[in-house]
């Protein structure tokens, strides 16, 4: 069996029961079209393809994609880079169908693969294994301490959900920390459109960048603007000024941005 290599942030888990549970989460359709982000040795690409669903896979590691083609001859592996792979025409969906992604993704791109399976047309469910501190992170509400940019980010877009923790034991090599799955199935109708989103995050993790700030005062120093610009902005935003970051709901934070918009704001 292939080795693990360290630089591609590799941990294999071969643990059937665990694997049962992620496609359970996942919940595609038998014919479904499934993409799956770095299948290792291809344990929970098997889980996938028993289940009668259309599975592409994505392999970073030339070896192991040449492994998992070879052992599961029914499955479409693709050697290459996720993030630079277009998912929906590797997944051979029609414009009009609904693809489902799954992965247990390296921790050291997890922050550019979540920006990548939210980015439009988004899947119908996306199930990721993550660090369990940024599964904290996504599954976040409002007034929590892990409840962050990324939080208001993914909600924005999507309802996000921390299922259940992996331990580190049930990898192969065994990662320093522990693991969780999330599941995060993308709305109907976004609380910021898709032409939005990038100034959006920009203000969001501008104002988390003031975290320990009441918002009245980070958004003044976000924006130079004066006092009495911003005290007006939050008033007809219906946030208090005194209020910090961290308490404030995706929708609040939607709302803020739309009124920043219509008082000069300018998106950059």
């Amino acid at each position: 069996m292939a080795r693990a290599r360290k630089r591609l942030g590799q941990h294999f888990l071969h643990h059937r029961a665990i694997l049962e549970r992620i496609a359970d989460a996942l919940d595609a359709p038998p014919g479904a079209p499934v993409l799956e982000v770095g299948p290792g040795h291809g344990a929970l690409t098997r889980v996938l393809a028993e289940r009668g669903t259309r599975v592409t896979a994505i392999e970073k590691d030339r070896e192991l994609a040449a492994l998992v083609e070879k052992m599961l001859p029914q499955v479409r592996v693709i050697a290459g880079d996720a993030l630079e792979v277009d998912w929906r025409a590797a997944a051979w969906a029609d414009p009009d169908e609904a693809i489902f992604v799954v992965g247990n993704i390296p921790y050291n791109i997890t922050s550019p693969l979540l920006a990548k399976a939210l980015a439009p047309p988004r899947p119908e469910r996306i199930v990721f294994l993550v660090q369990e501190e940024v599964a904290d992170r996504i599954g976040a509400l409002p007034g929590g301490a892990s409840y962050g940019a990324l939080s208001v980010g993914i909600r924005s877009v999507a309802r996000a959900e921390k299922l259940f923790r992996v331990p580190a034991g049930a990898f192969h090599p065994r990662p320093k920390v522990d693991s969780a799955v999330v599941r995060i199935s993308p709305i109907r109708e976004p609380l910021i459109g898709d032409q939005d989103l990038e100034s959006f995050r920009r203000l969001v993790v501008g104002l988390f960048g003031f975290r320990r700030k009441q918002l009245g005062r980070g958004l003044r120093e976000f924006t130079s603007w004066s006092p009495e610009r911003v005290g007006t902005v939050l008033d007809r935003a219906g946030i208090p000024a005194s209020v910090r970051p961290e308490t404030v709901a995706p929708e609040g934070f939607a709302e803020l941005y739309r009124v920043l918009i219509d008082a000069g704001w300018r998106r950059q």
